[in-house]
């Protein structure tokens, strides 16, 4: 789950892939508004889940063949820190072998697709975070994104999933873990179990995570 880098360019990939942004196999096109945010039609690609790698990345086998999907503006623990393994867990059990539909954002530095992930009506994405599994990636959210703020404060309040006190006093997110993995220096990280939506929402695009 190593943090991701937006590209412009990454619109590339469904072009590699064959997939346009008309209905071809694997591929549909909806009417809606696009989740960027800017009002034009959304691409959606179908396939089946092959694959769950770790709490917010999966792979997908499209009409084009396999494409890796990390979710879009959601961070799950990683599998070194605590509830790193529930998280893949509850990913698993919403999406493994299942069909969905993604609606693709771009691609980052890992070759990984950035999307949406729907299963029925459900928003994968979505779910993760009101369920206590996946925090709201803040750095790498838009403003439109302000809802899984929300989310993340409505489970932490209720202390679902990684927010439960039985998982300890200081919850560390995944973004800081890998910082301070990193760096190995001990560097104090931020307890957010004192977090708020508004905090949240001011930190949206920040560079200090």
């Amino acid at each position: 789950m190593a943090e991701f880098v937006i590209r412009p360019a990454g619109w590339v990939v469904l072009a590699i892939l064959g997939i346009s942004l008309f209905t071809t196999p694997g591929c549909a096109t909806s009417s809606s508004v696009s989740a960027r945010g800017r009002g034009e039609p959304a691409a959606v690609l179908s396939g089946q889940v092959v694959r769950v790698v770790d709490g917010d990345t999966l792979v997908v086998q499209l009409a084009s063949g396999p494409l890796r999907v990390r979710l879009y503006a959601v961070d799950a623990p990683e599998k070194s820190q605590p509830h790193g393994r529930e998280a893949a867990t509850a990913l698993t059990r919403l999406v493994a072998g299942r069909q969905i539909s993604i609606e693709p954002f771009q691609q980052d530095r890992y070759n990984r697709m950035l999307g949406i992930v729907h299963v029925g009506d459900t928003n994968v994405n979505s779910r993760l975070v009101s369920q206590g599994h996946a925090w709201a990636y803040r750095r790498y959210m838009r403003k439109a994104d302000a809802k899984l703020c929300s989310l993340e404060d409505q489970a932490r309040r209720a202390e679902r999933g990684l927010w439960a006190q039985a998982n300890g006093g200081k919850v560390v997110a995944p973004w800081d873990w890998r910082s301070k993995n990193k760096t190995r220096k001990g560097t104090a990280v931020h307890n957010y179990r004192g977090e708020t939506t508004e905090k949240c929402i001011a930190a949206i695009g920040q560079r200090r995570q």
